[in-house]
């Protein structure tokens, strides 16, 4: 049997304002017209819902367990009306982010957002060496996921999506040069990790420099398991073959890191918003990770376990950071 949404909704007003004349006015139809759908829907359910007297309106007991339900069939409607209802945004979206923040999840949200904003032109841009801030800042962008430094003032701009930290990161197999500088390899600037990094071995004194450059995440992680440099990246990043080696080689430990989601000047459009907060439903802010593989037993800075001593800089024209 199927019951008239119509006739359920008629139903409800008489239940919630306790009189069919109420109930009219807030159906916008005549009292006669409630009467008659209220007696339509007893007929259908072949039990009497409501008891009505001159001078009260109560519900039979058949009425309160059919009211229930009746509200969970309204409620569902009017989910589903609102889940498929066509959409009046119009307009172009401009997104940008670092090509390894959403993965395999990146193709899935975009399809989410053009079934339910098809009139929406989504311009897209994905790499992980964009300058998203200056980006945003020149207004080519309307939102994107920026890579900053924990700020622990809490003054960084956005809003946080996700928390993680960056580490030093080389091949399982990799036996540091007998003689000579460290061998690392960075994206090129700017780069949140090769800032960071550079930093932490000019200010450890290490012998170093960069022998490999790539702008794609394959690239740098092609020369790491390669066992051809040591690397600055992201904890949710390090892939097999990797391991954290902080703390060895006269390694630091590295600071956190957060994506951000920032707006251009005139970025929040509906659209954008939308877009924005879709965004933001499929990210849940996560606490640092601090074991990323079996082998980061030592996570902080500091001599080797292995009894290796820190690398010194030799202060020549050709030594330090490249």
């Amino acid at each position: 049997m199927d019951f008239d949404p119509t006739l359920l909704r008629t139903f409800v007003a008489v239940v919630d304002t306790g009189s069919f004349t109420r109930a009219a006015r807030r159906q916008h139809i005549t009292q006669s017209a409630v009467s008659h759908q209220v007696r339509r829907l007893e007929e259908q359910a072949g039990r009497r819902l409501l008891c009505r007297t001159t001078r009260s309106l109560t519900l039979s007991a058949d009425g309160e367990e059919f009211l229930r339900h009746a509200r969970q069939i309204l409620r569902a409607l009017d989910a589903l009306a609102l889940r498929f209802r066509p959409s009046t945004l119009s307009g172009k979206v401009r997104f940008g982010a670092p090509e390894n923040f959403m993965g395999g999840r990146l193709p899935r949200l975009l399809a989410r957002y053009a079934r339910a904003f098809p009139a929406v032109r989504l311009d897209v841009s994905i790499s992980a060496n964009l300058d998203l801030p200056a980006m945003i800042e020149a207004e080519e962008l309307d939102l994107a996921i920026v890579i900053s430094l924990h700020d622990p003032a809490g003054g960084a701009a956005g809003q946080v999506l996700r928390r993680t930290r960056l580490a030093w990161v080389a091949a399982e197999n990799f036996e540091p040069p007998a003689a000579g500088p460290l061998p690392f390899a960075f994206f090129p600037p700017p780069c949140v990790h090769r800032q960071a990094g550079m930093r932490a071995i000019e200010e450890a004194g290490i012998d170093g420099h960069v022998v490999f450059t790539s702008h794609s995440h394959e690239g740098i992680h092609a020369a790491v398991t390669a066992g051809l440099a040591i690397t600055a990246i992201a904890l949710d990043d390090i892939g097999p073959g990797m391991k954290v080696i902080d703390g060895r080689h006269g390694l630091p430990s590295l600071p956190g890191m957060d994506y951000r989601l920032v707006w251009s000047e005139a970025g929040r459009t509906p659209a954008a918003i939308a877009f924005g907060e879709l965004i933001c439903e499929t990210q849940t802010p996560s606490p640092v990770r601090t074991n990323a593989t079996p082998d980061s037993r030592d996570l902080t800075a500091g001599p080797a376990r292995d009894g290796s001593t820190p690398r010194t800089a030799t202060r020549t024209a050709s030594s330090g950071p490249a």
